[in-house]
C-alpha cells in the first residue's frame, strides 16, 4: 500500500526540497504536480501527472496527501481548500500569515479528521541535531544564552516574490520559521519576544535583516537572519553558539543538505547529510574538544508523515507546535513595528 501525493508548486521549494524528499519515502508515491514546468516534470518521471491549477489536483480522488509549496501568502487558503477536499496536508513554512489563520487551520484539520503538518525540515539538519544532542548530554551545564544564525550573502535585491514586499515576503517569514521552530523544539515557548526587523539593502522592498530575542526566565535565545552576511564557514557568524554554566558549544557552518539537493545529491547517496564541520566544545578551563557532527536526515520528515498516515503515529511536527511557531513569528513582527517587548499570554 502506498500514499498518493499531489504537490502544489514546483518552484524552488517544490523542485529542490519536496519532490526529492517525498520520492525518498518508500510509502509515498508522487502522483501529480501543479506546475507549468511539464517538461521538467517529465524529465523527473514521465508517470507524474501535471495539473494546471490546484483545484484540479484537489478534485482528484486518487490523491491522499496534498503538499503545498507555493508563495507564502497562498499557504493558508490552499491548506484550507485541501482539508475541505478531504486531503491530508503538508504545508511549507511559514504555516500562515497570521496566528489567527494558523489556529483556524488547526481547528479545520481537527474537524475534518485529516492530518495537517508544517514542513519544518530543519529539525533534521546536522547542525541542529548535533547541538541538541550535546545540550541533552549536559556538556555545557544549564544553558544561559544561545545565538542561532541563518545568514546568507545576497547583497543584490533579486526580482522575486520573496523580496518584493508583498504579504509573506521578507527574510523573517522566509528564514524566521526555521529559527523559531528549532528554538521552541529545544526550550519551549518563551515568556516574551523583542525584535528588530528591517530592510538594509539598497532598493529592498522587504525586510532582509532580523534580530529577535526570545526571553525565558533564566535564558535568552537570539535568533538572527540576514541577507548581507556570509555563513560561519565563510568568515561570518557561527551557525550556533551555546553558552552554559559548564562551557560553550560552537557550530560554525550550515547543514549541507540544501546545497546537496541543489547539486543533485539524494537521500541514500553515500555523502548525503554528511557534515564535515565539527562541533567545538569549549570547557571552563580553556580546553577545546571537537565532536563529530551528526548526519543530517531531512528525508525523515516525509517518512514520519507516511508513518503518521498509515499507522496513526505522531506527526514529525505536532500541529500545536507549528501554531506556537506562528505565535512567535507574529509577536516578533509586532515588537519590531512598535519597538517594544511583546509578552506572550
Amino acid at each position: 500500500m502506498s500514499i498518493a501525493v499531489g504537490l502544489i508548486g514546483y518552484g524552488m521549494a517544490g523542485r529542490v526540497f519536496h519532490a526529492p524528499l517525498i520520492r525518498a519515502a518508500p510509502a509515498l508515491e508522487l502522483k501529480a504536480i501543479v506546475t507549468s514546468r511539464a517538461t521538467e516534470v517529465a524529465a523527473l518521471d514521465p508517470g507524474i501527472a501535471c495539473f494546471a491549477t490546484p483545484e484540479q489536483l484537489l478534485a482528484d480522488p486518487a490523491i491522499d496527501l496534498a503538499v503545498i509549496a507555493t508563495p507564502s501568502a497562498t499557504h493558508a487558503p490552499l491548506a484550507a481548500a485541501a482539508l475541505r477536499a478531504g486531503k491530508h496536508v503538508v504545508v511549507d513554512k511559514p504555516f500562515a500569515l497570521s496566528l489567527e489563520q494558523a489556529r483556524d487551520l488547526a481547528a479545520l484539520a481537527d474537524v475534518s479528521g485529516r492530518r495537517l503538518a508544517v514542513f519544518h525540515n530543519r529539525r533534521f539538519d546536522s547542525d541542529f541535531l548535533s547541538i541538541r544532542a550535546a545540550i541533552e548530554e549536559g556538556l555545557v551545564g544549564r544553558v544561559t544564552l544561545v545565538e542561532s544564525h541563518f545568514d546568507r550573502f545576497r547583497p543584490q535585491v533579486r526580482d522575486r516574490w520573496r523580496e518584493d514586499g508583498s504579504p509573506g515576503s521578507g527574510v523573517w517569514f522566509d528564514l524566521g520559521p526555521h529559527l523559531v521552530d528549532q528554538a521552541l523544539a529545544l526550550f519551549g515557548r518563551p515568556q516574551a519576544v523583542s525584535a528588530d526587523i528591517v530592510a538594509l539593502r539598497d532598493g529592498s522592498g522587504a525586510d532582509d535583516w532580523a534580530h529577535v530575542v526570545l526571553r525565558y526566565a533564566d535564558l535568552r535565545v537570539i535568533l538572527h537572519a540576514s541577507l548581507t552576511a556570509p555563513g560561519g564557514d565563510a568568515g561570518g557568524s557561527p551557525r550556533f553558539t551555546v553558552h552554559g554554566t559548564a562551557g560553550t558549544l560552537i557550530k560554525r557552518s550550515l547543514d549541507p543538505q540544501e546545497a546537496q539537493l541543489v547539486a543533485g545529491l539524494r537521500p541514500g547517496d553515500q555523502r548525503w547529510g554528511v557534515d564535515p564541520d565539527p562541533v567545538e566544545w569549549h570547557d571552563g578551563e580553556g580546553r577545546i574538544a571537537l565532536r563529530p557532527t551528526l548526519r543530517g536526515c531531512q528525508e525523515r520528515f516525509y517518512r514520519q508523515i507516511a508513518d503518521a498516515l498509515m499507522t496513526g503515529a505522531p506527526l514529525p511536527v505536532p500541529i500545536d507546535e507549528a501554531v506556537a511557531v506562528q505565535e512567535v513569528i507574529e509577536a516578533a513582527s509586532l515588537s519590531a513595528r512598535e519597538a517594544r517587548v511583546v509578552t506572550l499570554p
